[in-house]
Formats: structure tokens, sequence, C-alpha cells
């Protein structure tokens, strides 16, 4: 009776410390997701206001500033149908260029600018991130980002 008791103990508390981890684990990751939003979901008031998500698109050309402190870089990111001011402190990715597709984490400030806290560049001029080339809009598209926005 007392090795059943002891036995029955070992098996509660093993189930009871596997549902924890899987607790903790399912937590860990859930704080880690960040929701890919377009400049258009943005503005539409989609995307969350006090949590990390994704913003993606193409870097407006012209729009890149460097801050008096040389590292903060304020951009325009838009899918061509709405255009979302990006900030970024930080060195920014070799492959960075006006034109280009990028997506960047961060949070939404109470002044509509994103701040970025990572910045992501396309790797070369055939690929676009899916989430960005889905987010285009087709129309005003030229030169390379509309072979790479529609996937040609």
């Amino acid at each position: 009776m007392r090795a059943r008791r002891r036995r029955l103990l070992f098996v509660v508390l093993a189930i009871l410390g596997v549902g924890i981890a899987a607790a903790l684990a399912l937590d860990a990751m859930r704080s880690n997701i960040s929701y890919f939003f377009s400049p258009s979901q943005v503005a539409a008031g989609e995307a969350p206001a006090d949590a990390l998500f994704r913003l993606g698109g193409l870097v407006v050309p012209g729009s890149l500033v460097r801050q008096a402190d040389g590292l903060t870089r304020v951009f325009a990111v838009t899918d061509n149908a709405a255009t979302r001011k990006v900030s970024y402190t930080g060195i920014l990715p070799d492959l960075f260029g006006e034109g280009q597709g990028v997506v960047a984490k961060g949070r939404l400030g109470a002044d509509g600018v994103f701040y970025a806290e990572e910045v992501l560049a396309k790797h070369d001029e055939s690929y676009l991130p899916p989430e960005v080339a889905a987010s285009l809009q087709p129309t005003g598209v030229e030169g390379d980002a509309a072979g790479t926005a529609t996937g040609r």
C-alpha cells in the first residue's frame, strides 16, 4: 500500500511538473510573437498601439534622413497605398536602401511614428519578404520593385 501511494505521488508530481513546464514554454512563445502589418493596416488602426509588431514595405525614395546624433535614421515605408514614418537608432543593414524592401520590428509611438528596434533589408534584387510582397499594392510600383512585388 505504501509503495502504491509513493508511485501515485510520483506520477502526480511528474504530471504537475510537465504541466508547469508546458505553461512556461507557451507563455514565452506568446511573448515573442510579433505580427506583421502593412502601412495601410497601421493607418486603419489595425496594429496594436502598445505591443511589438513588424511593419514592412518599400523605403520611399528621398525619405532617408540622418538625425543630428549620427545614429538615428528616419525614413518612410510605403505599401503604395499608405506611408508610415519609421525611426531607427543603430546601424542599418548593408543592403538597406531607398526603394528597397524592408521589414522593421518595433512599436508605434503616440506621435504616430513607428520606433523600430530592428530593421531587416532584402538580400538581393529578386527577393522581397512574402509579407511585404503581399501587402504591396500593384498600382504605382515601378522598376525592380514591380518585378519583386509581383513575383516575376
